[in-house]
């Protein structure tokens, strides 16, 4: 049995599509170069494809589910190109769909589920924001994380867990 079956299309659609939009919210957290990004990319799609190889049913459908749309880098898919400069990325919107997803955890998941969901999910953003210096000047000086990707990870973690 899949845990599709116990949510709604709606809900369902919610908890597939929140991954990437934490992808691109934690790309976006700090504007980078393009090759930057680009590591930032891939990162958040291979942590989003080991999803698959969770404990958790729920983690794991939702990653395979997202692979099937995405492409699965491990068979050398080519990641989407994500051209964050022609749309904005809505932090708050990414935050307010992550405190609904865990809102309907809390009412329809097990408490294993439901935690390995949340997570997931923060790894996804933790994996984002470390792939890939950001400042500096030809690679030399920055930091691993800034204080805007930082941010942003403490808020869906904060965010994820109330």
């Amino acid at each position: 049995m899949t845990s599709q079956r116990v949510y709604s299309d709606e809900e369902w659609g919610l908890l597939v599509g929140l991954p990437q939009a934490i992808m691109m919210a934690a790309v976006a957290a700090e504007s980078d170069s393009t090759n930057r990004t680009a590591s930032e990319s891939g990162a958040g799609l291979d942590a989003i494809a080991a999803g698959r190889d969770s404990g958790s049913t729920l983690v794991r459908d939702v990653a395979l589910e997202l692979s099937s749309r995405l492409g699965d880098p491990e068979t050398g898919d080519l990641p989407p190109v994500l051209d964050l400069g022609s749309r904005e990325v809505d932090l708050t919107d990414v935050l307010d769909r992550a405190r609904s997803a865990a809102d309907l955890l809390t009412a329809k998941a097990g408490p294993g589920e439901a935690a390995a969901y949340r997570h997931w999910l923060v790894s996804i953003a933790d994996q984002v924001v470390n792939a890939a210096k950001s400042g500096g000047f030809l690679g030399i000086g920055g930091s691993w994380v800034s204080e805007s990707e930082r941010r942003f990870v403490e808020e869906l973690s904060t965010v994820l867990n109330n």
